[in-house]
């Protein structure tokens, strides 16, 4: 029982306490913007490329372009302003996976203020090196968020720092609002707003900021379906917690929604949109290519909504999307980009088996060249294939111009071949066409 009881005290977070949730106001923002403005990028909200494609003005905040490539620094600098000398003086600590962090370390060493920041051991290398390039101390602890968090709640106790929550602490959130205080200079007549929500405090911020300038303005909060916390927390009238599945949108994947954040949010925003990840890696590709932007999946989450038709009563309306971060490593922008391709049917992969006589593959080569399609990548398979031994299965990576090109090359093979298989049709094994013309000779 005592040990129960130390745990409770340990994580316990006053500026985050589910029996008394804050609100935060209209006035928290505007002060939070006075305070931060010397030490924050005003970032463009730029017309998009992407307007005539779906039919309505979309403009892109482009809150990436903040220096450590979030806009997660706003309410790292607000939190970091208000503490008290005392506070100053002894430090502060958080746990955090990445934009927080790099925030708040990033921020702290403006400000002389010791800073340590725990991170599960499956935080990218790159994203540890960033803030101990700030000068934080860096504690790697912990498989997940939950353990970190329990491990900094645990320091903060034993080294009297002040635990600072990247989305839940009013102060965050206050900081985190003054984007939509930008956007509705930038865009005064906007009709709506696309928020990314992982723990509320970036919607809770922007939604009060732009509902007390102007009521009529829409607010949406999306979210991916991989970690969808605040649609769990809206079903169950409190934040509630979520498994959490592997997402190109890891800085969203918060299990449970912010108590403060999910107390501001719920009766002001309008609409809550959840996402796919195919339309996320859509997304990510579609910013690279059209506007030349390199988002990460949690800031690319609005896009994809549009993208998806999910917000069809928004069409000719003026509609903002925050980018709110740009942090995504690059291997994993790799993946991004291919499964892009893929879910636009611009990559396509498929089986083929072929003569394994001399010139059987060139001459598939040739065929599927013939038609415009570019092979990038083939393998071959000879050992584990049935029926004739001088056959070969030839697995064929290509990239095409879309869904048409797609039919066109499958009607290629079908004719020419007499086994065929191509990824995504709902029959997994290989057709047979005995009326294939003899190029194959199976």
């Amino acid at each position: 029982m005592e040990n129960y009881m130390y745990c409770k005290t340990i994580e316990y977070d006053p500026m985050c306490d589910k029996e008394n949730p804050q609100k935060i106001s209209f006035e928290d923002v505007s002060a939070a913007a006075f305070r931060i403005q010397s030490g924050i990028i005003k970032t463009p909200c730029v017309k998009s490329h992407m307007s005539t494609i779906y039919g309505m003005d979309i403009y892109l905040k482009n809150d990436f372009l903040q220096h450590t490539g979030s806009f997660k620094e706003r309410g790292a600098r607000n939190a970091l302003l208000l503490l008290s000398p005392e506070a100053k003086k002894c430090g502060v600590i958080s746990a955090s996976l990445g934009n927080h962090s790099q925030g708040l370390s990033y921020h702290a060493n403006l400000l002389n203020i010791p800073v340590t920041v725990v991170m599960p051991n499956v935080a990218p290398i790159m994203k540890i090196q960033k803030c101990q390039s700030y000068g934080a101390n860096v504690v790697i602890h912990g498989n997940d968020m939950k353990e970190a968090k329990y491990h900094a709640m645990t320091l903060a106790k034993e080294k009297q720092l002040t635990y600072i929550n990247g989305y839940d602490h009013p102060h965050i959130m206050a900081g985190q609002g003054t984007v939509g205080l930008e956007i509705m200079e930038q865009v005064p007549d906007v009709d709506a707003v696309l928020v990314p929500v992982g723990g509320g405090g970036l919607l809770a911020g922007v939604a009060t900021a732009i509902k007390h300038l102007n009521p009529n303005v829409l607010i949406y909060g999306v979210e991916t379906e991989k970690c969808p916390s605040m649609k769990m927390a809206l079903k169950n009238n409190e934040p509630t917690s979520v498994e959490i599945k592997s997402t190109l949108a890891d800085g969203l994947a918060v299990p449970t929604m912010g108590y403060n954040a999910f107390l501001t949010a719920k009766p002001i925003m309008d609409k809550l949109i959840t996402v796919n990840e195919d339309w996320l890696a859509r997304a990510i590709l579609r910013l690279v290519e059209q506007e030349k932007y390199v988002v990460e999946g949690g800031g690319a989450v609005g896009v994809a909504a549009i993208m998806a038709g999910l917000v069809p009563e928004l069409a000719n309306k003026k509609v903002v999307c925050i980018l709110s971060g740009g942090n995504i490593d690059t291997t994993i922008l790799g993946r991004c980009l291919e499964r892009g391709l893929a879910a636009e049917q611009r990559l396509v992969k498929f089986k083929v088996t072929v003569s394994d006589r001399p010139g059987g593959i060139a001459e598939l080569c040739k065929m599927i060249a013939s038609i415009g399609v570019s092979i990038k990548d083939i393998i071959q398979e000879r050992a584990w294939i049935y029926g004739d031994i001088f056959s070969v299965q030839v697995k064929v990576v290509c990239e095409t111009r879309g869904a048409e090109h797609i039919k066109e090359l499958h009607a290629l093979i079908a004719n020419s071949y007499k086994e065929w298989y191509f990824t995504g049709e709902h029959d997994e094994k290989m057709h047979r066409n005995n009326d294939a013309s003899e190029n194959d000779t199976i």
